[in-house]
């Protein structure tokens, strides 16, 4: 007996079936091949960072936020207003400066070599008021030059009549010599007082009848 005819794709008992489709078995996570789209699962590396790209910020990162340098430059805020600066308006640092003198310091060594200078002709009649301003001239007169000023003018004043009260107590057996001891006693006392008082003023005095004898 004969059997009928199937339908297209009925193999019939025992027949062959026909298999299913099958794609290439890829496991979670494993990576593919070049040029193609990652697998199901995968997550690809992040980018690395090129060279010379900034870090990203967020907040208060680097660089600040405004751009770099930060506004107004540095130092923050910007510099000191012209007129400003160091020292300090008003004053040096350890107290106001006198008129005149950088700091106490050069004002007091002018007073020596002027009321040190009267004071010694004074007291040794005319003959010792070099001593003072020669002593200020040694101990500042090389760092100041404002010093070194006021106790010159002093000195040369001071020699000059130092050594005509010498000559005037040398004649004074004669007589004639008291009037260069009274003038070296007066003239030396009298105008190193005035100097003084100039100084304490921030004032430079020049001593009259007084040759330039030290520099």
């Amino acid at each position: 007996m004969t059997e009928p005819p199937r339908p297209p794709g009925d193999n019939g008992p025992g027949g062959n079936q026909p298999e299913p489709p099958t794609t290439p078995f890829t496991s979670p996570g494993s990576y593919s091949s070049p040029g193609e789209a990652p697998p199901p699962g995968y997550a690809p590396p992040p980018a690395a960072p090129q060279y010379g790209t900034p870090p990203p910020t967020s907040g208060g990162g680097y660089p600040p936020p405004g751009g770099y340098p930060p506004p107004g430059g540095y130092p923050p805020g910007g510099y000191p207003p012209a007129g400003g600066g160091y020292p300090p308006p008003g004053g040096y640092y350890g107290g106001p400066a006198p008129a005149g003198f950088a700091n106490s310091e050069e004002k007091t060594w002018a007073l020596v070599a002027h009321f040190g200078g009267a004071a010694g002709a004074f007291i040794s009649g005319g003959v010792a008021g070099w001593i003072a301003p020669l002593v200020a001239l040694l101990a500042k007169g090389n760092t100041s030059p404002t010093v070194r000023a006021h106790s010159v003018t002093a000195l040369n004043f001071q020699v000059l009549w130092s050594i005509i009260g010498v000559v005037g107590y040398i004649f004074l057996c004669i007589g004639i010599g008291i009037i260069g001891v009274l003038g070296a006693w007066a003239l030396g006392t009298i105008f190193g007082i005035i100097a003084g008082v100039k100084a304490t003023n921030g004032e430079y005095y020049k001593y009259p009848m007084s040759p330039n004898m030290i520099k």
